[in-house]
């Protein structure tokens, strides 16, 4: 062949290959078919480092599958946190008190949060943005419920990094545990936490002896006294022992911020709804039990005669799978 065919036969190649070429851009044939296969590999790899989560204030976007940097502003989440292994790096505080460790930090999780090197974000209940800014997050967990709640803040968190807000006054801690594990990508140990806590909760109940008489959850404020509901997280855990949980009194009681697991009645109307039933007290010191059992409103109650009446500690106003399990010790050592 000579050189005068070899460059013939070469220029009718080009031509093919360049056909070739121009039909693979097209989408022409089976290259369509691996054009798709090829996007969709990118488009999944790209999925699988944000995703879109639905949470109580809305919908957030860009949500890190795997986040690295979570800054909680509310001090109630935290502890959810906590027991999921979540990578907190800061936290919202309280101001100190019987409840919490010289910084704000609940005395239920303290621990563990100095375990982790969680730093305080700020302290008080308003978000402070320019301090959740500084401490540069992939993403910000707080509450739509309770004295944190974080919702009239959320567009300006938003801007600093994706936000999840959840309400904690209507659910079981186990149910919001099942949610974040979900939410964050940790659902393996949120099923761990959950189970952890369930074994247990039969432990106890099967060495318990339980009174016949319901159970009064209720919290003291001097001029009035709280009632927690049987669908409250303290009544949902007392339930699951065993217990008879006293319904609220009846008509409307004041509520805190639209909470539907506890109300506010007078003093009068819960020791006459109350009769018989055993008293437990949420979140008090013994100091305080006795004093609020020795008004004349209570001191005549069966309860009170009878020595039915118990402290469930301190850190039980808020329930999270540290406080859940101390409020279990309670009722073994006070039932055993």
């Amino acid at each position: 062949m000579n050189g005068r065919q070899l460059r013939t036969r070469f220029k009718g190649a080009a031509v093919v290959v360049a056909g070739l070429l121009a039909l693979t851009a097209c989408g022409g044939g089976g290259s369509d078919a691996a054009d798709k296969k090829a996007g969709s590999g990118t488009s999944d790899k790209a999925a699988a480092t944000t995703r879109s989560v639905k949470h109580d204030a809305g919908t957030a976007e860009k949500v890190p599958a795997q986040p690295k940097r979570i800054v909680s502003v509310s001090v109630t989440m935290t502890g959810h946190l906590l027991a999921l292994d979540a990578p907190v790096i800061a936290s919202q505080a309280t101001p100190p008190s019987v409840i919490t460790d010289k910084q704000g930090f609940f005395t239920q999780w303290s621990d563990a949060a100095a375990k982790n090197s969680v730093k305080v974000a700020y302290q008080g209940f308003e978000p402070d943005v320019e301090k959740v800014l500084a401490l540069k997050p992939d993403l910000i967990i707080g509450a739509s419920s309770g004295a944190e709640n974080a919702e009239k803040f959320y567009d300006k968190l938003s801007v600093v990094a994706p936000t999840l807000l959840y309400r904690h006054d209507d659910v079981s801690w186990q149910d919001l545990t099942a949610r974040l594990g979900k939410d964050l990508g940790l659902e393996k140990r949120a099923t761990e936490v959950v189970a952890a806590h369930e074994k247990r909760v039969g432990e106890v109940k099967a060495a318990i002896t339980v009174p016949q008489q319901s159970a009064a959850l209720v919290r003291d404020n001097q001029s009035a006294m709280t009632v927690f509901t049987p669908e409250s997280a303290q009544g949902r855990l007392l339930t699951s022992l065993g217990f008879t949980v006293l319904e609220p009194p009846a008509g409307k009681g004041q509520t805190q911020g639209g909470r539907s697991d506890f109300a506010e009645f007078s003093q009068e109307k819960v020791a006459d709804t109350a009769k018989d039933s055993s008293l437990l007290f949420v979140s008090h010191t013994p100091e305080e039990i006795t004093a609020a059992t020795a008004r004349p409103v209570w001191k005549d109650l069966a309860a009170v005669k009878d020595k039915r009446v118990y402290d469930l500690g301190l850190d039980t106003f808020r329930l999270d799978y540290y406080s859940a399990g101390n409020l279990i010790d309670k009722i073994e050592k006070a039932f055993g």
